[in-house]
């Protein structure tokens, strides 16, 4: 057999994709019922340094904080560990106006040090789908870190702030109106 035969064999695999049509247009096919996330932005609160970032690496769990930590599910095991926050932010449209749809919140304890920390991979996973469906889910967040996501969210485009709904931005930054 010849080295390039090999390359024949190899099986297509099929992943997970990440489409940017609409996924279920009626085909039923390759694709149907795949997840959109061109609009959801994942956004990492650190309260020690008293600010937030997108990192779209935590997509995959490759965000700046989480590179060459060692994850596991016990709290314990970072007890020297420091907060963050990775926020799950989608975006949606109401008529021709863009607003925060969905704003969900979890935590992670990260000790740099010993490059342990915690994380709950299923809260993560869930948290992202929740977000992906207009849920609003930070009132477990200190409020340090409230303000400090409702700043940045207000910041980078208050137009949108506006157009969010009543209780995400009374949940972050206490606004009536």
């Amino acid at each position: 057999m010849d080295l390039f035969e090999k390359d024949k064999q190899k099986k297509t695999k099929t992943g997970f994709n990440i489409l940017s049509t609409d996924s279920t247009d009626g085909h039923g096919g390759y694709g149907t019922g795949v997840i959109d996330l061109n609009n959801v932005s994942p956004i990492i609160v650190n309260t020690e340094n008293d600010e937030a970032f997108v990192d779209m690496g935590a997509l995959h769990a490759r965000s700046a904080v989480e590179k060459r930590i060692k994850f596991t599910p016990n709290r314990e095991d970072s007890p020297n560990g420091k907060l963050y926050w990775l926020v799950w932010v989608s975006v949606n449209n109401k008529g021709a106006k863009p607003f925060y749809a969905g704003v969900t919140a979890c935590e992670m304890i990260i000790d740099m040090e010993t490059r342990r920390g915690y994380k709950s991979l299923p809260e993560h996973v869930n948290r992202m789908d929740k977000s992906l469906k207009g849920h609003i889910i930070v009132d477990h967040m200190d409020e340090k870190s409230k303000k400090i996501l409702g700043e940045f969210l207000k910041n980078h485009n208050e137009e949108m702030w506006k157009h969010s709904e009543l209780k995400l931005r009374q949940e972050l930054l206490g606004e009536e109106q």
